[in-house]
C-alpha cells in the first residue's frame, strides 16, 4: 500500500476532533445564519393570504338522455382543464381587476385553479397580501366565470359550492420552515468552513508531518512549557539554593 496515500486518509475521529477544535466557529455561524433568516422572514417578507372558492360544472340531460349520464359526467371532468385555463386568461381576470381595483393589495393577487381526480368540482385559489382582498378577487372571479361561461360555452349549469372567506393565517412565510432551513444552512456554512481553515492550517502539530510530509529529519521534540512550570522549577531550584547555602553555614560553625 502506498504510505504517501495512506496518511491522506482522514479518520472519523479526526473529523471529529476538527468539528470540536471548531465548535465555536460553527455555533457562531449558526446563530447567525438563523438570526438573518428570522430578520428576513419578519422584517422583508410581505405576508401573503390564501382564499379558495369551490365550483361545480355539471350539464343537466334530458330524461331521455340520462343513459349517457356517465359519459357526461367524464367530459365534465375532462373540460376542467379548459375551465381552469378560461379562468385565468384576460378574458375572466381583467373584469376581475377592473370591479377589484380599489381592493389593498389587489395588483398583486395571483389566482390558480386547484382540482381533484374523478371530480366535477375544482377550486380557484387567490393569493394576496390582505385577507381580505384574496376572498373578495376569489369571489369575484367565481362570478365572472359563472357569467361569462354562458355565452363563451353555452354551459349555464353553474354552481358556486362554497364561497371564500377571509383567513388571517398567513400561507407565507412559512416561519417554522424558514428558521429551519436558517439553522441548516448555518450548520453546513460553519462545518465547511471550520474543514476550509483546518484544511488551510500550516501549523507543525507532530513529528510525522515533518518525516513523512516535509522529508525532515527530526533532531529531536521540544515539548511546550508553560510559565507557570518555569516559575515553578525556579522557585524550587531557588529554595533548594538557599538549603544548600544553609547546610554549608552550619557545617562551618
Amino acid at each position: 500500500m502506498d504510505q504517501t496515500g495512506s496518511n491522506n486518509v482522514v479518520t472519523f475521529s479526526e473529523i471529529l476532533l476538527t468539528l470540536r477544535k471548531h465548535i465555536k466557529l460553527i455555533l457562531s455561524t449558526t446563530v447567525i445564519i438563523t438570526a438573518l433568516a428570522a430578520v428576513v422572514t419578519f422584517f422583508v417578507m410581505t405576508p401573503k393570504y390564501s382564499a379558495g372558492t369551490q365550483i361545480l360544472v355539471n350539464r343537466k340531460l334530458s330524461s331521455d338522455m340520462a343513459a349517457a349520464q356517465l359519459q357526461t359526467t367524464q367530459a365534465d371532468i375532462a373540460m376542467i382543464s379548459t375551465y381552469k385555463d378560461i379562468i385565468t386568461s384576460p378574458v375572466i381576470q381583467d373584469t376581475v381587476k377592473k370591479e377589484t381595483k380599489n381592493l389593498p393589495g389587489s395588483a398583486d393577487s395571483t389566482v390558480s385553479v386547484a382540482t381533484e381526480t374523478n371530480s366535477q368540482v375544482f377550486t380557484v385559489n387567490v393569493t394576496a397580501t390582505n385577507p381580505n382582498t384574496a376572498a373578495s378577487v376569489a369571489n369575484k372571479t367565481a362570478n365572472t366565470f359563472k357569467k361569462k361561461i354562458v355565452k363563451m360555452m353555452s354551459i349555464n349549469n353553474v354552481t358556486i359550492v362554497s364561497k371564500a372567506t377571509a383567513d388571517s393565517s398567513p400561507v407565507s412565510p412559512k416561519i417554522s420552515i424558514n428558521l429551519l432551513a436558517g439553522v441548516v444552512l448555518g450548520l453546513i456554512l460553519g462545518v465547511g468552513l471550520a474543514f476550509i481553515s483546518e484544511f488551510n492550517d500550516k501549523t507543525v502539530k507532530d513529528e510525522a508531518f515533518l518525516t513523512d510530509n516535509l522529508g525532515l529529519t527530526s533532531l529531536g521534540i521540544v515539548n511546550e512549557v508553560s510559565q507557570k512550570d518555569v516559575d515553578r522549577q525556579i522557585r524550587e531550584q531557588s529554595n533548594g539554593t538557599t538549603i544548600e547555602r544553609t547546610n554549608k553555614m552550619r557545617r562551618r560553625v
